[in-house]
């Protein structure tokens, strides 16, 4: 994102690292501390109660100028050794990415030096969030799940989960409850509150749900390979959560991929919702109002065609000048003038500033709740 004024969205390195926090794998960002530093500031709420295996490598200046990648896998695989992780996770940052490190080859290498599953999520400091956390769940889903048992029937996948689209406060949760209440059983869940072990049984159900864009490209693996249908929305609201229980109900019986946010009708022109594609896109279609992506999928495959992906800080000023109501993260607001702004924050835009005002939206009346 282009901006001189608002924040932006964290990185993608950031993304890597949420996305695995919780599958019991070391995490390795080939950095100098600056990535991590604030991945464990801003973007991390679960380190109060959790702990993670996530490292930096300490490069410093003399090693990226002179190549020495032997170091970067010395330390990695002897941490390793002491540390007894499940996989390593390797990802990158700025300067690895100007010095051309080959972290293909030193994943191979690292693999064969430890024994232990190793893979590079393509990353350098500089994407959002999305894209790492999109990298990191995909090489799950190929790496880790299997065919085993027969399909479980009405078990859904829920993927996309993560602390920087959904809060630790009760949102995964309540989705995990309105699944059950709508007749349907938690197979996995790509990555809150699942094991490693319970998301590699991720073929064996009967559908998925993607609840963020990151979760898109592990779904339809899992689609491509495994015969895994998805489902695309988050069960935001009364009415559209009804709606997306029907189209899981689909997905199951017709065997159909659906973008259960992709065709809604505008009611409310002159409201609009930013933030990540598929959330966005979902209460925007609860609520009647357009919707205008500031992160997330660019194309149809989330967006409908009365949706905006928009990243530059001067459209989205003209743009929120053009609707009498904006509802997105607190810090657009600096650039929201003329219209009224209703406060939805999102970790993964302005961190922890307003963790404590995040509501979970889950088939709950949202207009009530955001005061519309």
């Amino acid at each position: 994102m282009n901006a001189k004024v608002i924040s932006i969205y964290a990185a993608d390195t950031s993304g890597v690292c949420s996305a695995l926090y919780e599958l019991g794998g070391m995490t390795v960002v080939h950095d100098a501390s600056g990535c991590n530093s604030t991945y464990a500031t801003h973007d991390e709420p679960r380190w109060y109660d959790r702990k993670s295996m996530i490292y930096i490598s300490a490069l410093t200046e003399a090693d990226a100028v002179m190549g020495n990648d032997g170091k970067f896998i010395r330390d990695v695989a002897k941490a390793a050794g002491e540390l007894s992780p499940k996989f390593i996770a390797i990802c990158g940052s700025p300067m690895p990415a100007m010095t051309g490190f080959d972290y293909s080859a030193a994943a191979e290498e690292i693999e064969r030096e430890t024994g232990l599953t190793t893979f590079f999520v393509d990353t350098n400091g500089t994407h959002s969030y999305l894209q790492g956390a999109e990298g990191a769940f995909l090489n799950i889903a190929k790496l880790f799940c299997r065919e085993g048992k027969e399909k479980q029937a009405n078990s859904v996948n829920i993927i996309g989960a993560t602390p920087l689209d959904f809060s630790v406060n009760t949102s995964v949760s309540s989705i995990k409850k309105w699944l059950l209440d709508n007749g349907f059983s938690v197979q996995s869940c790509f990555a809150m509150d699942s094991s490693l072990d319970e998301i590699s049984t991720a073929p064996q159900a009967a559908v998925s749900l993607v609840i963020s864009s990151d979760g898109i490209a592990a779904a339809k693996y899992l689609f491509d390979t495994y015969g895994v249908p998805y489902v695309v929305g988050v069960p935001v609201g009364k009415s559209f959560s009804k709606k997306l229980s029907a189209d899981l109900k689909r997905a199951v019986s017709e065997g159909v991929c659906i973008n259960s946010c992709g065709e809604k009708a505008v009611e409310n022109a002159h409201m609009i919702v930013a933030g990540e594609s598929v959330f966005a896109s979902s209460l925007g279609a609860e609520l009647g109002a357009k919707t205008v992506a500031t992160v997330g999928i660019r194309n149809s495959e989330v967006l409908s065609e009365t949706d905006i992906f928009c990243e530059e800080e001067a459209e989205l000023e003209k743009l929120f000048s053009q609707h009498k109501t904006v509802i997105a993260d607190p810090l657009f607001r600096p650039i929201c003038k003329g219209a009224s702004f209703v406060s939805l924050p999102h970790v993964a835009f302005s961190g922890r500033c307003f963790l404590k005002d995040i509501p979970d939206l889950i088939d709950k009346d949202v207009s009530k709740i955001l005061n519309l």
